[in-house]
């Protein structure tokens, strides 16, 4: 019978090492797994991330398997469920085997070379190369064996564990009015002619609902079952169990996974549909890391985030931009959330990276086909940013396409497609499905330009189904009582997601909306906001410790669970005698006290309820809806309180310093101010060819100027660019920027 053991604690390890030592190392690190070389210097700024080999050593003796049995004919195996990008196993000094892909689960067969006692060495490598996908893109590549590690033992015959780290056993329902057939399909590996397969379906409380014993040559079984319980989503995720045993004079193997029974389809003008009904995937994108830990994450950690998605009322997630824990996948089914799955094909297209593409595709498909929460395999993200598809992107994309098909005939397939890419690059009619990641708003644009590209996008491709698979904009704790694009307030976000909702949440066609992104992550190359080496966009803090404003705006719109909520709880000083604050509620009324006094009571459709608060001296404001009552402090004050005012570390140009004489051009005007005017829009377009050739944009992304840009780019200030520029490693100088400037002085505002 299959046994498991963890070998996850007392794990030596180096970066400093040159060679796989022949005996345990004395002078490394102990370290217990799940573990991350980059949990500090990976969220700290500056893109100077630790990125190569390093390598991880352990002892451990066959005895530790056997526990004194007899263990002749026993197989062993070594399980890695993520080992981040690269790894490299030797078992005995002698090297075993190699896998490229960072994110999903692989083994490696070590029976041959067990000794009494062992020494496996790990080489694990993050360094950038031309092969492995990810190499391009806004978040840090931990390196590390950042989940966990087991050993397997397995008689000779043996539920298959060398098909692409899957889990020998492949379950496919198929629904038909109330009832429903269920094929069960097992891998098996030396399997004997006198050996049976025990195969039992079983409902959620346990009860056994079908069974059949059949030779080990009839791997596939399929069921009849009346009265199908569907999984039903958020509303009723019912999970039906699939158990295998390989049997002869008692088990010798036995295999389990759960599975779910529903139909899915998406309409390109009504949007989703589960079981038959009008459903809509309105929800988040989730990065797995956390601060000081990476990616490193616990069980409990999963947990929490699931918990906090299923607060916001979110339906679906988009979890981006790699396989994640299996266990997180499980939770996605408990907890009934619909699943955008994809791999790391993202940002640049890598001609020599196509066979990586293959093999961590079907590593994701294989190992995760049987969750009920997955309807869409993503094929890639972004890919074209750095300008049009060629002949080479798409033919990955069909080969992908036509794949995913083949290995899965239930699902349907999709892709993130970013907002500059032209609406009729033939790229995108490969896909069953797509999603644009738009960003008016806040890299550049403005809100209200969202709902108007979907209709356009809708009207022109009738027949796509087309989504929202990104949208979002930074807040951190600063604070204004005039939130200003690119200012980096909770308030700006907070508006920022309110005009979105109204837009997004309103349009029926869009097939699903995954807010960018559910939680603030860490992307080294980042240095902005204040606060270096993260993204901000998160709805919750990266430690996972503060809902921002913004999360509630959401939990107005989606969550059935009554609540109210007043924003602005950290922004207490104010200089204004009358202020607005704002209250997000799911209940159709609110009333708003000052210190005891009714403010009166607003109605809002859309959940959003505006105040006009006298501020004088310290207020204690109550917000009441329903039952539901929530509290805040503002206070008058003379001068704005500084604290709470961006200031950027480590700026190389600030607004103050730069001059800007009346009637001309500056570092400060928009940049559509600045093309509008014939010699400003020649040196827009010098200086912009000279930023990204310096580096070739984030991690060498080149970014096309082309119309889409620069429409996108036109309420940015110029500064801003500068700024954002900077992030993705393509910044001028002081002297570069002050040099631009006083050049742009010289031309006349239009």
């Amino acid at each position: 019978m299959r046994q498991i053991f963890d070998l996850n604690t007392k794990w030596a390890f180096s970066k400093d090492c040159d060679a796989v030592p022949a005996t345990m190392p004395e002078r490394w690190y102990w370290v217990n797994l799940p573990h991350t070389w980059n949990a500090i210097d990976g969220q700290d700024g500056y893109g100077d991330y630790y990125r190569g080999t390093a390598y991880y050593a352990k002892t451990f003796s066959r005895s530790d398997f056997t526990e004194g049995r007899d263990d002749s004919g026993k197989l062993y195996y070594l399980e890695f469920r993520g080992a981040n990008s690269s790894a490299t196993v030797y078992v005995n000094g002698k090297e075993l085997a190699s896998h490229d892909g960072g994110y999903s689960t692989w083994r490696v067969n070590i029976t041959d070379v067990m000794q009494d006692d062992n020494l496996v060495v790990v080489a694990v490598d993050n360094s950038p190369n031309d092969r492995v996908y990810p190499q391009t893109a806004d978040f840090t590549f931990y390196g590390g064996l950042y989940r966990k590690v087991s050993v397997i033992q397995v008689e000779e015959s043996h539920f298959d564990l060398d098909y692409c780290g899957g889990p020998g056993i492949k379950v496919t329902p198929e629904i038909n009015g109330k009832d429903a057939k269920v094929e069960v399909e097992v891998y098996l590996t030396n399997a004997m002619a006198d050996q049976n397969l025990v195969y039992t379906i079983k409902a959620q409380d346990g009860t056994v609902v079908a069974e059949k014993t059949v030779p080990a040559s009839e791997t596939v079984v399929t069921f009849d079952i009346e009265g199908i319980h569907l999984w039903n989503g958020r509303k009723d995720p019912y999970l039906y169990s699939a158990e295998v045993a390989l049997e002869k004079d008692g088990v010798i193997d036995a295999v389990t996974t759960r599975f779910g029974c529903r139909t899915f389809s998406i309409d390109p003008d009504k949007g989703f549909f589960l079981n038959g009904e009008s459903y809509p995937l309105r929800g988040v994108s989730r990065h797995q890391d956390r601060w000081g830990i990476g990616n490193a994450l616990l069980p409990e950690h999963h947990e929490e985030d699931i918990e906090l998605i299923c607060e916001v009322g979110a339906t679906t997630i988009r979890l981006a931009h790699y396989q994640h824990d299996q266990y997180f996948y499980d939770l996605c089914d408990e907890k009934g959330l619909v699943i955008w799955a994809e791999i790391p094909y993202i940002s640049t297209h890598m001609p020599t990276g196509r066979a990586n593409t293959i093999s961590q595709m079907k590593e994701l498909i294989i190992q995760n086909y049987n969750h009920a929460s997955i309807v869409v395999w993503g094929l890639s993200n972004e890919i074209t940013i750095s300008g049009a598809s060629d002949e080479d992107l798409r033919e990955n994309h069909v080969i992908l396409n036509d794949m995913v098909h083949e290995m899965d005939k239930t699902r349907l397939t999709t892709m993130a497609v970013v907002s500059m890419c032209d609406i009729n690059d033939p790229y995108l009619e490969i896909p069953d499905c797509l999603s644009y990641n738009h960003y008016y708003g806040w890299y550049g644009g403005d809100t209200s330009m969202n709902g108007p590209w979907m209709d356009n996008f809708h009207k022109v491709h009738p027949n796509i189904p087309v989504g929202m698979s990104e949208y979002g904009c930074e807040a951190l704790n600063w604070h204004t009582s005039d939130p200003q694009q690119g200012d980096y307030t909770e308030e700006y976000q907070a508006y920022y997601h309110e005009e979105l909702i109204k837009q997004l949440f309103t349009r029926p066609y869009i097939w699903a909306t995954h807010v960018w992104n559910m939680f603030d992550f860490g992307c080294d190359g980042r240095n902005e906001g204040g606060e270096n080496g993260q993204n901000h966009k998160g709805l919750v803090t990266i430690d996972r410790k503060y809902k921002k404003d913004a999360f509630y705006a959401y939990k107005a719109w989606l969550s059935d669970v009554p609540f109210v909520h007043i924003c602005g709880k950290r922004y207490v000083d104010r200089v204004e005698e009358v202020t607005k604050v704002t209250v997000y509620s799911n209940l159709p009324e609110v009333e708003l006290f000052a210190n005891g006094e009714s403010l009166g009571k607003i109605a809002a459709a859309d959940h959003f309820f505006y105040f006009n608060v006298p501020n004088a001296g310290e207020t204690r404001l109550v917000a009441v809806a329903g039952d539901c009552t929530d509290e805040s402090l503002i206070k008058k004050v003379e001068v704005f309180n500084e604290a709470y005012r961006l200031k950027e570390k480590g700026s190389v140009l600030n607004w103050f310093d730069i001059t800007a004489p009346a009637g001309y051009l500056s570092l400060n005007d928009k940049i559509s101010d600045i093309m509008a005017a014939p010699e400003g829009a020649a040196l827009m377009m010098q200086m912009l060819q000279t930023a990204m050739a310096s580096k070739g944009g984030e991690e060498g992304m080149s970014v096309p100027m082309n119309d889409g840009m620069m429409k996108m780019l036109g309420s940015f200030t110029l500064i801003r660019l500068l700024n954002m520029m900077g992030v993705m490693g393509g910044s001028l100088t002081k002297e570069q920027m002050l040099g631009l400037n006083a050049m742009l002085n010289q031309i006349k505002k239009p």
